[in-house]
């Protein structure tokens, strides 16, 4: 083969692997767009209550239990997130909604919320990325057992409205955060925490906190205890 020849094959090869990738990014792209679940376009999901404006990201992660969520209006959920409403598909679950989520939320790539009892989560809301949220935890009291066959235990979770929830962090059953919560990235979350501070480390304490009068200030090591009940 002459040289000539040879550069010609190698520029229709490399135009070939161009086309081919464009014709792939076209139709993720399309698969992306088309595979979103929202009020317009559920699909087969019956959720107690989809809000207008609502997208959930394509591809979803775990999906279940949609008769016994609420997702209110304005919120977007990202591409890998789970959520899901009891301990497995097709349970009945009773007359209530176990998760909420309120209006104008944002949940960040590859978070989890997974709700059994009660997971409440308030208007404005925003999660970041690979977030975990939790009712429910296994109990290790009996040690003749494994862990993971031991009987578990749920505590509802609230989230206040207009919280910040950081990347990687982890809210345990039984977390109370007021309004306007900021929780530091990677935090373990457990215990009630009031409006207006902000919380993080492993476990979660407050760091600083709002007083109307003096304004954003680091609460007094006395104070602790009584600024945030955590792992009680």
């Amino acid at each position: 083969m002459s040289r000539t020849a040879g550069l010609c094959k190698g520029r229709l090869t490399l135009q070939a692997r161009r086309l081919g990738a464009a014709v792939a990014r076209g139709a993720w792209s399309w698969v992306e767009q088309h595979g979103r679940i929202t009020s317009e376009a559920p699909g087969r999901h019956r959720f107690g209550y989809l809000g207008e404006g609502v997208c959930i990201g394509f591809p979803v992660g775990s999906l279940y239990g949609e008769p016994w969520m609420e997702i209110g209006d304005g919120t977007l959920i990202g591409r890998h997130v789970t959520l899901t409403a009891g301990l497995l598909p097709g349970l009945e679950l009773g007359p209530e909604p176990v998760l909420r989520i309120g209006r104008g939320c944002l949940i960040g790539l590859g978070s989890h919320v997974v709700a059994h009892q009660s997971v409440t989560i308030g208007d404005q809301v925003s999660i970041a990325p690979y977030v975990y949220i939790t009712d429910q935890n296994h109990t290790y009291t009996d040690p003749d057992h494994p862990i993971g066959c031991q009987p578990p235990r749920n505590r509802p979770v609230v989230i206040g409205g207009g919280c910040w929830i950081g990347t990687g962090a982890l809210v345990l059953p039984g977390a109370r955060l007021g309004r306007n919560v900021a929780v530091a990235g990677g935090s373990v979350v457990r215990g009630e925490f009031p409006d207006h501070c902000l919380v993080g480390g492993v476990p979660a304490r407050i760091l600083r906190c709002y007083d109307p009068e003096t304004g954003w200030a680091r609460p007094a090591g006395e104070d602790l205890d009584v600024w945030s009940r955590t792992w009680r």
